[in-house]
């Protein structure tokens, strides 16, 4: 059962409309209203209507989150590798049933989302980097030195601090979610079983 559910429709108001305006970068008004069935309907991300139930906290999150997801200079491919290798690790459905749609929707490949969940065997150059870079964070609660270092020299130093606060932002993200026990929607990519895993050649 989830322990805080999304708003109801009748529940959303000009508060709770202004702060997910944040995560779009639109006015509160120009949200589309709460089952409107317009594909930015709010009601269409139960994150979004859990989130909203503190709107003062969640205007100002969602502004930062945006720039993470619109207008950072990670690579789409770069941050949802990172972000499925957190959700895969931390065993957190919700958020692998949601960034599997992000990924594939902005070109991942499912061939490469399969292979994410079996280690860093099937990656190389700087893919690699990221995976075993975030496996660090996640591990240890930092890069180690020459981690930093390489990924500084591989992605800039813009790309590179943008990776650390991804990781640590959905790693903050996941915990959330899964202390409210949230599910994926129907239809979504199930989190694989570590124990039927395998391996597979380098991409």
């Amino acid at each position: 059962m989830t322990l805080l559910p999304p708003l109801t429709q009748d529940e959303w108001g000009d508060d709770e409309y202004a702060a997910v305006g944040a995560l779009f970068g639109i006015p509160g008004d120009d949200v589309p209203r709460a089952g409107s069935g317009d594909p930015r309907d709010p009601m269409n991300f139960d994150i979004l209507g859990v989130l909203a139930r503190h709107p003062g906290m969640t205007r100002e999150f969602l502004s930062y989150n945006a720039f993470l997801l619109q207008r950072g200079e990670l690579p789409l491919r770069l941050r949802e590798l990172a972000i499925l290798r957190l959700a895969h690790t931390r065993r957190s459905a919700f958020f692998w049933g949601e960034h599997v749609r992000v990924a594939t929707t902005g070109g991942l490949p499912e061939s490469d989302i399969a292979v994410l969940a079996a280690g860093n065997d099937g990656f190389d150059g700087v893919d690699r980097l990221v995976l075993e870079a975030t496996d660090e964070l996640l591990a240890d609660g930092r890069a180690a030195p020459e981690t930093w270092r390489r990924l500084v020299d591989q992605l800039g130093t813009h790309q590179a601090m943008e990776l650390i606060f991804v990781v640590g932002t959905y790693a903050m993200l996941a915990m959330a979610c899964d202390t409210w026990a949230l599910v994926p929607p129907p239809g979504s990519a199930r989190l694989p079983d570590p124990r039927s895993e395998t391996t597979s050649g380098p991409h």
